[in-house]
């Protein structure tokens, strides 16, 4: 028996016998762990599938392996443990069709069994201890979006995970997982189970449903906060409350029926009370009112006892309370893991590419003569004060110092490097210079479209959003750039982002996470995404934290438990007025020192604006490097990352010398290029991956050199102007002609200008006729062979020329 035969005759049959996919709630899947890591071409690696997966009451209990009868019935185990590892399930069983071999993940036991189990006997295996409301989640099945949603294997750990921590009676909970990988995915199934569960906190309570639960969904944009309402459509429509600013206006009040509600932190921090005093909206709700809250992004500071956004978490401090983040515990946001302690489930970034559920990337580097600057006496000051002396460093530039040049030069640079229809996100210092960087775009632009590219910064508010949905629309190509400063780099949803530019300094890791997860998404035909770098970002992927594991959280300060177990009074009323948040009248404000006005008026220091002097301006150099990264952070070479990207290109020569050999006739050129295609490199492959190693301008010959042996590629113009003059040394003036002729459509076009069928067409072309060329050249044997000949000689070390 093959596998297929032993699974059909033997192991199937076993496992209906013993109540799988007969039982109710039972279900016996093959599931697709990972479909393998993108390498090229819409192409993927190895995928990872588990033959069986043994599911009850929507638990992932057991993976078995199944190998052919004629194998020993432990050759599979290894791959069980592994799957069984990745899918979380307690159970791993390998068999042949004949002895089936188990091992407990939990216990470590492992040894022989007589027969599968039952759905029972293995419930009751891997949950000795009773939980009602593992039950009643696990009876709601995933809303599946009219079959357009399947839970990958790690949304549906992250989710299994939060609601056994929901069902354990835990009350702060964390979940951290790479951009890109469907967040709010996960909270939307973990929403609708507990409220098709009727779980709440009266009802965790009583241990009995009841009424549907109170969820809010709390973020720190609009934008976030309006994608997650439409992506909990599935709920009925009276069951959805956004809460805005405009809502509470017209009613007068906040929006109390619903069971699902959307805001963001601005919103509940702001609000007057009747009679016109500042008052939180938060407060119009009881402390009790949330049964369950959502906090998305959570490291940008929702825990964070500094922030404003923490009284919020207080005053609900009732409500089960899930952290969503993208980043592992770091300095920056140790006060989140205080918070809410150790997440419950992790999925990074570098798991995400291996898995080929997120997008590799490569990195571009670039240095220009004018990273930093000095103040001399032959430039001229437009506006502000100069400090002369001063070394203006990436710091100062478009916040203290703006030279027009300098960002002029620097989009020059990226937009010559970058497919001008490729969906594009620059990251500028301020809001001004997003405009500024906008504006340049525009006028250097190939493309006619006046919208080509917009700037989506908090100020441009509406707008901004317009653009922003249509940049996020895949059907539509205006616009195709977007300059911001701090508003895209979290949460926007945009799959097909082929280019990152950082035109202003990232100090954070943590932002600097979130910004390459703008490009990470996946998208038919994008098997990598460039991160143009102007500002040494780059350097985060040296330091340990780029993707670690969690650093240990630090105990809180006051009480020394970990999570903090400090007593959170709710806020007292004011002693003289007696009311929440106080409302007593405060002195008046103390008028400004200097000015002696209230708000104080004094100027505040202008931005220096310098124009170059025109020799500066005409001498700006750049250095471009373009850097390789692993997963893992690790600097790799060109050859390595297209290995990864595309797989091994075939061994179809032995070496250089060989390669060249082949490659400078015709003929064997493209039985050279016909062994590629069939191997799975046609011509369109071959130049992607020219592409990926930023030598798309070079010839096929050169991308392979480099590939293969590291050979620096030269661009098709400059292979033909340093082999010119031995190439023409060969040949009398009329043939010379013609030759230079034929290079010319060669740098233009390509190699495929070389090949012998496209010589009746170039002489058409040149001559208009071939007794024309027989007349300048010879007869058309001669005109072939110089044709065939001269490639030699263009193919040539450049020793021997």
């Amino acid at each position: 028996m093959n596998e297929a035969e032993t699974r059909a005759e033997l192991i199937d049959p076993a496992l209906k016998e013993a109540g799988w996919g007969v039982v109710d709630g039972s279900r016996v899947r093959r599931e697709v762990i990972a479909p393998g890591r993108l390498i090229g071409g819409g192409r993927r690696g190895k995928q990872d599938i588990a033959d069986y997966v043994l599911m009850y009451r929507g638990q992932k209990l057991a993976v078995i392996e199944a190998k052919k009868r004629s194998l020993p019935d432990t050759e599979g185990l290894g791959q069980a443990k592994r799957y069984a590892e990745r899918l979380q399930a307690r159970f791993a069983y390998s068999t042949n069709g004949v002895g089936i071999y188990r091992v407990d993940r939990h216990t470590g036991e492992e040894g022989y069994a007589e027969a599968f189990p039952s759905p029972d006997a293995l419930w009751q295996e891997a949950f000795a201890e009773g939980n009602v409301w593992r039950e009643r989640f696990g009876a709601v099945p995933f809303e599946d979006k009219g079959g357009f949603w399947q839970a990958r294997y790690y949304q549906h750990n992250a989710i299994n995970k939060a609601l056994e921590a929901i069902g354990n009676g835990r009350d702060r909970i964390l979940l951290t997982l790479a951009t890109g990988t469907g967040k709010t995915a996960i909270a939307f199934q973990i929403a609708w189970k507990l409220f098709h569960a009727r779980w709440s906190l009266a009802a965790r309570e009583s241990g009995e449903p009841g009424r549907q639960p109170r969820i809010l969904f709390l973020a720190d944009r609009n934008i976030l906060a309006n994608q997650a309402f439409n992506d909990f459509s599935a709920f009925p429509d009276d069951a959805l409350v956004r809460i805005d600013p405009e809502t509470i206006r017209k009613k007068g009040r906040v929006p109390k029926n619903g069971s699902i509600f959307f805001t963001i932190f601005q919103t509940f921090m702001t609000g007057r009370d009747a009679e016109g005093n500042p008052q939180y909206n938060f407060y119009d709700y009881p402390e009790d009112f949330f049964d369950f809250i959502v906090i998305d992004e959570c490291h940008r500071g929702g825990a964070n006892d500094e922030s404003n956004w923490r009284k919020i978490m207080e005053h609900f401090s009732p409500a089960v309370q899930l952290g969503l983040t993208a980043t592992p515990k770091r300095t920056h946001n140790a006060d989140t893991y205080a918070y809410f302690g150790d997440p419950v489930y992790i999925y990074s970034l570098k798991e995400g590419i291996n898995d080929g559920y997120l997008t590799p990337f490569k990195v571009r580097q670039i240095i220009t003569t004018l990273d930093d600057y000095v103040y001399t006496s032959d430039d001229q000051i437009i506006e502000g004060e100069i400090e002369e002396g001063k070394r203006y460093t990436e710091e100062d530039f478009n916040r203290v110092i703006e030279i027009k040049e300098r960002e002029k030069y620097r989009v020059k640079l990226f937009l010559e490097s970058i497919d001008p229809l490729e969906k594009t996100l620059v990251f500028c210092a301020t809001q001004e210079h997003a405009l500024a960087v906008r504006d340049l775009i525009n006028q250097m632009k190939t493309i006619k479209d006046p919208h080509y590219c917009e700037r989506v910064t908090a100020n441009d508010g509406a707008q901004g959003e317009h653009w922003l949905r249509a940049f996020q629309n895949n059907d539509k190509t205006i616009p195709t750039i977007l300059t911001t400063s701090q508003k895209l780099s979290t949460g926007v949803d945009a799959r097909n982002v082929r280019h990152i530019v950082l035109m202003r300094p990232v100090n954070s890791m943590i932002e600097f996470k979130q910004i390459i997860g703008r490009g990470t998404r996946l998208f038919d035909g994008k098997d990598y995404f460039t991160i143009h770098d102007f500002v040494k970002a780059y350097e985060h992927f040296n330091d340990p934290e780029w993707d670690g594991e969690p650093l240990d959280p630090e105990p809180c300060p006051r009480c020394g438990n970990l999570p903090c177990t400090c007593i959170v009074e709710p806020p007292q009323p004011c002693q003289v007025c007696g009311q929440v948040p106080c409302v007593c009248e405060k002195p008046e404000p103390e008028e400004c020192p200097i000015c002696g006005e209230y708000p104080c008026v004094c100027e505040t220091p202008r931005k220096v604006k310098v124009k170059l002097a025109d020799g500066k301006e005409r001498t700006l150099q750049h250095i471009s490097a373009t850097s390789y990264w692993s997963p893992e952070g690790k600097p790799i070479s060109a050859a390595e990352f297209v290995k990864r990207l595309y797989g091994d290109i075939p061994e179809l020569f032995k070496n250089e010398d060989e390669l060249r050999e082949l490659w400078s006739r015709p003929d064997t050129r493209k039985k050279l290029l016909d062994g590629l295609e069939e191997k799975g490199y046609g011509e369109e492959q071959l130049r992607k991956i020219g592409k990926a190693v930023e030598a798309e301008n070079s010839d096929l010959y050169d991308v392979l050199a480099y590939i293969a042996y590291s050979k620096q590629p030269v661009s098709r113009a400059e292979r033909v102007e340093s082999h010119k003059e031995l190439i023409f040394s060969r040949y009398d003036y009329r043939q010379k002609e013609f030759l230079d002729f034929v290079l010319n459509h060669y740098i233009e076009n390509g190699v495929g200008e070389l090949d012998t069928e496209k010589l009746p067409v170039l002489i058409e072309l040149k001559y208009y006729s071939v007794g024309d060329a027989i007349a300048e050249l010879g007869n058309v044997s001669n005109i072939r062979q110089v044709f065939v000949e001269f490639q030699e000689y263009l193919y040539a070390p450049q020793e021997s020329s």
